[in-house]
């Protein structure tokens, strides 16, 4: 298979959408609506606009199946991004206008908090998408508060080996707070179109 051809899946799931066929967008829908709920919620920070956003979300891609470029990265990080910018355009669209006086420091504010949603939404997806040894690791250190032995023996490996695991998930999640460039779509979501 070609090096940038998408998963026979996401190819197979563009065109069932495509023919209009229900099941497909059910089966996407049992596959990526905790996905898209989960980051709406982490960006909105409220159940019943996250409910909407995953709607939302759900309804375009049945509308617009073609709108999925293969090209630009796996049905997943399609969705991932559709969720992304529905969010961010429903935080600035509850902020209302930024005329008047305090206009600059609504302004900030509110691409303060576009920015912290993202980042926040970023380390979600990085955290749902690393390998299962790296994401058990940081789960026991930071959620359990198991020290490096603690969880090595946990996880049935030297000490070595769960140090190097712990690193190298924390490094991956230090890329949710790093600003993506002008143009370009958080890590994990694919090229933005």
């Amino acid at each position: 298979m070609a090096k940038d051809a998408p998963p026979r899946w996401d190819r197979r799931m563009q065109q069932r959408l495509a023919r209009g066929e229900a099941a497909a967008l059910g089966e996407l829908y049992d596959r990526f609506a905790a996905l898209v709920h989960s980051q709406a919620h982490r960006m909105l920070e409220d159940e019943d606009a996250a409910d909407q956003v995953t709607r939302e979300v759900f309804g375009y891609v049945w509308e617009n199946p073609d709108a999925y470029d293969p090209k630009h990265g796996s049905m997943r990080s399609w969705v991932a991004r559709l969720t992304h910018r529905r969010s961010v355009q429903r935080i600035r669209g509850t902020h209302g206008e930024t005329d008047g006086p305090d206009a600059e420091a609504r302004a900030e504010e509110l691409e303060h908090r576009v920015l912290k949603a993202t980042a926040a939404a970023r380390a979600d997806y990085i955290v749902a998408s690393m390998p299962a040894p790296l994401r058990a690791a940081l789960e026991l250190a930071y959620v359990q508060r198991r020290d490096y032995r603690q969880a090595a023996a946990d996880l049935g490996v030297t000490g070595d080996e769960a140090r190097r695991r712990l690193r190298l998930g924390l490094q991956l999640l230090a890329t949710a707070n790093t600003r993506p460039s002008a143009g370009s779509a958080p890590p994990g979501y694919g090229p933005t179109p």
